[in-house]
């Protein structure tokens, strides 16, 4: 792991309905790691991630990505980082009027005018392949399920080849054993791509299994962060009386039981 963050948010408020959703809250994602955000439903989790991609701006803080303040950015020069971030949003997001070839190559045509239709098809096919939907890909997403719903996005979310992906609570909605098949799926994305990803969750299970490191958001700030051994033997209350609640059976990591 590198010394200096490729995001690092500090400071970072936001308020909904009255509400103070983040207070302050400091972050540092490192390149190439794989950083779980745990907390409860409400805590943040989404907002936080948001802000990375720049689709939220705080009241108060810095939000630096690729080490640039996104609040000093322009127009096109904001466009340019978002083109390196790709983002899996937690309802996938698809178009239900296009099929998933099309919802996939979405992103080429819209950024890289460059690249010619069978161009465009090729590398479409290439990152269905990698999900395991190649023989879907004439479906629509009516026609398919919630696991190869969320499959088909994270083909869309690299479809730009980007160097960092945000997932927004992966596994929610799906049953374990498919859990476990996007879980192994956001293992061999960062290490085949090497990206820097950032997962939300509050899914103990994917949270132990994907993470190089995890953070818990609670009360608007990180209140301990650290790999998964580490946030195992933490005798932080808060943290603590998360896991009891959050784990029904016996929890493993990438490796371990």
């Amino acid at each position: 792991m590198e010394t200096e963050p490729l995001v690092k948010l500090t400071g970072v408020s936001k308020s909904f309905g009255g509400e103070l959703v983040l207070d302050g809250l400091d972050l540092s994602v490192f390149p190439k790691e794989t950083l779980v955000v745990i907390g409860k439903s409400g805590s943040g989790k989404s907002i936080t991630i948001r802000h990375i991609v720049g689709l939220e701006r705080p009241e108060a803080g810095r939000v630096e990505v690729f080490g640039k303040d996104l609040a000093r950015l322009r127009g096109g020069e904001e466009d340019q980082i978002r083109l390196r971030i790709g983002y899996l949003f937690q309802s996938g997001a698809l178009l239900n009027w296009m099929n998933i070839e099309e919802n996939v190559e979405l992103p080429l045509l819209e950024h890289r005018h460059d690249l010619k239709r069978n161009e465009r098809r090729e590398r479409v096919i290439e990152k269905l392949r990698q999900v395991g939907m190649e023989d879907a890909r004439h479906k629509y997403p009516a026609e398919i399920s919630g696991g190869m719903k969320k499959r088909a996005a994270l083909a869309r979310a690299i479809i730009m080849e980007p160097e960092m992906i945000l997932y927004d609570e992966p596994t929610a909605g799906l049953d374990p054993v498919i859990a476990s098949t996007i879980n192994d799926l956001i293992i061999e994305t960062g290490e085949r791509l090497g990206t820097t990803q950032v997962v939300v969750t509050h899914d103990m299970e994917s949270a132990f299994k994907v993470g190089d490191r995890i953070a818990m958001l609670y009360g608007g700030r990180i209140i301990v962060a650290g790999t998964p051994e580490e946030i195992k033997r933490s005798d932080d209350p808060v943290l603590q009386q998360f896991l009891r609640g959050s784990t029904t059976g016996p929890i493993t990591d990438r490796g371990r039981t």
